[in-house]
């Protein structure tokens, strides 16, 4: 299940420079100094000037890539100031070479090296005091920087950084399949949890509560179910290998409402909990398991919280991109891919190529699978592949099954208990609130479903129980009897419940609050 949105590239600003009008435009990738830079060339100050701006109501206006675009008509007042000829070079050159290190420690991890980089930086410090450099002369003290940083990019051989959006304001043009994704921390960056039989056997349920864990104890129960499935044996992982690519994978989802690295688990582990319930192990092989697990690992990453309905609507880059099919589902697969091509975190990188060949194809088929606007297409298909029986040694049947089982498994939260369920209905209906005010903003269609003015916590999930979720699990059930009890029955009762809130919703107040009402309107 996917969603997105689109930014500019750019960032334009009006200036009022002793009352002449300026504009500035800057990159997001832009830093502030580069920004302050760009505004004391437009006010023909040296760089190293102190700039402050003004908003139209005399407030501050912070020098960063996030600040308030505005008007031509409401320009920001541009006030500077040039450093006091008392200032010694060696003050400048300190100011500079902060700022340097500043942005140099954004890019890289330089932990490793940091002996290294304090001899070099001592070395220029002493260069500069023994000749006596300018402030002119200081760029030739950040191109020695810079090739020190290039010598530790060769050294690392590290993968550039993958550009993340959490600001709602912002939207799916950023977003890109094409840039190498980076581990940001490594292991070990949690500690290893013991995990109790009750623990272990709880896991298999159904009825787990994904709410009781934080971030690391989801990483450790993920690890678990590999393991316990047997699968860091069938692809041979390398356990650190393992437990970079859960890192990674966590560190790219993104902290939307709903479609988030504990809806990820979530999926995961109700996955983990059917291929138990229904000894999947006796009609799939290995590689089908570790192929499912995977995808349900994978299956939002790097979603943005705005659906695929938004992106065709808005024009966004990735609707551009995938020529309005399932833009959010390959993206998710992209960026699955992005990360397994990063050795470090690359859990297939033992098999053959065949093998990998077969996994590539499997997943990107099951992450493609969620997106509900094929939800008919699949049913029909899987309930073909049921009459008069199911044949498990057939491929293609198989494979809809596989479809079947992560469709179930991305929209299960009402098998669960209500105290695990209900939290989750919050969640999706402030996301989906998200989205209808942009799109109400941005002048787009908004599905009713969507729109916090006409839908309500019942109406939301009543049709959705009853028309998808119900026949879907009931259809599965046909193979596997054991759904109707462990999983059909609480989705009935889940449908009833909210067919009597909704009832209660719409019924009229006492007769006594109505008799108040009438002598308070007489």
């Amino acid at each position: 299940m996917g969603n997105a949105s689109s930014i500019e590239p750019t960032k334009t600003i009006f200036l009022d420079i002793d009352g002449k009008k300026e504009k500035v435009m800057f990159s997001r990738h832009c830093g502030s100094r580069d920004i302050h830079d760009l505004i004391a060339h437009a006010a023909g100050v040296s760089r190293y000037a102190e700039i402050s701006l003004r908003d139209s109501t005399g407030a501050f206006v912070s020098l960063n890539p996030t600040m308030p675009i505005n008007t031509q008509s409401s320009p920001y007042k541009v006030s500077s100031k040039e450093p006091s000829p008392t200032t010694g070079d060696g003050e400048v050159f300190t100011q500079v070479l902060s700022q340097v290190a500043t942005q140099f420690n954004k890019v890289f991890k330089v932990e490793e090296m940091k002996t290294d980089i304090a001899t070099r930086l001592s070395a220029l410090e002493r260069k500069m005091e023994l000749e006596g450099l300018k402030a002119v002369e200081i760029e030739k003290c950040k191109r020695d920087i810079s090739d020190i940083k290039d010598q530790i990019w060769n050294a690392q051989k590290k993968f550039v950084d993958f550009n993340r959006l959490s600001d709602d304001t912002q939207t799916i043009s950023s977003l890109s399949d094409e840039r190498k994704i980076s581990l940001k921390r490594d292991v070990p960056s949690y500690p290893k949890y013991t995990l109790s039989q009750e623990t272990i056997e709880y896991l298999k349920q159904p009825t787990f509560d994904i709410w009781h864990w934080e971030p690391n104890e989801m990483l450790s129960l993920l690890e678990h179910m590999f393991h316990e499935l047997g699968l860091v044996a069938e692809f041979n992982i390398n356990p650190i290998t393992l437990k970079r690519f859960f890192l990674c994978v966590q560190e790219n989802y993104r902290n939307n409402p709903f479609h988030n690295f504990r809806h990820c688990f979530c999926v995961t582990q109700m996955m983990y909990g059917m291929i138990h319930l229904c000894h999947l192990w006796e009609v799939m092989t290995r590689e089908d398991l570790g192929i499912l697990m995977t995808a349900c690992v994978c299956h939002d990453l790097d979603h943005p919280g705005y659906n695929n309905t938004y992106q065709i609507n808005a024009r966004t880059e990735l609707a551009i991109r995938y020529n309005d099919i399932s833009p959010l589902e390959n993206h998710h697969c992209a960026v699955a891919f992005k990360i397994l091509s990063n050795p470090e975190c690359n859990v297939f990188a033992n098999v053959d190529k065949d093998t990998f060949k077969r996994i590539r194809a499997g997943i990107t088929m099951l992450i493609l699978a969620t997106d509900m606007a094929r939800h008919g297409e699949i049913m029909d298909n899987f309930k073909m592949k049921l009459e008069p029986e199911f044949d498990y040694k057939n491929k293609d049947s198989l494979d809809t099954l596989k479809m079947v089982l992560i469709k179930c498994c991305d929209i299960s939260n009402e098998v669960r208990p209500m105290e695990v369920s209900e939290p989750w209905v919050d969640c999706l209906l402030e996301e989906y609130f998200n989205q209808s005010d942009r799109e109400k903003m941005e002048g787009l269609p908004v599905a009713p479903f969507m729109d916090r003015d006409k839908v309500t916590k019942p109406t939301a999930q009543i049709g959705f129980i009853k028309f998808v979720l119900i026949p879907m699990f009931e259809t599965v059930a046909k193979l596997f009897q054991v759904i109707d009890s462990t999983m059909v029955e609480p989705l009935r009762i889940a449908r009833d419940r909210y067919e009597d809130m909704k009832e209660k919703n719409s019924m009229p107040p006492p007769p006594s609050q109505n008799k108040k009402k009438t002598v308070t309107e007489k």
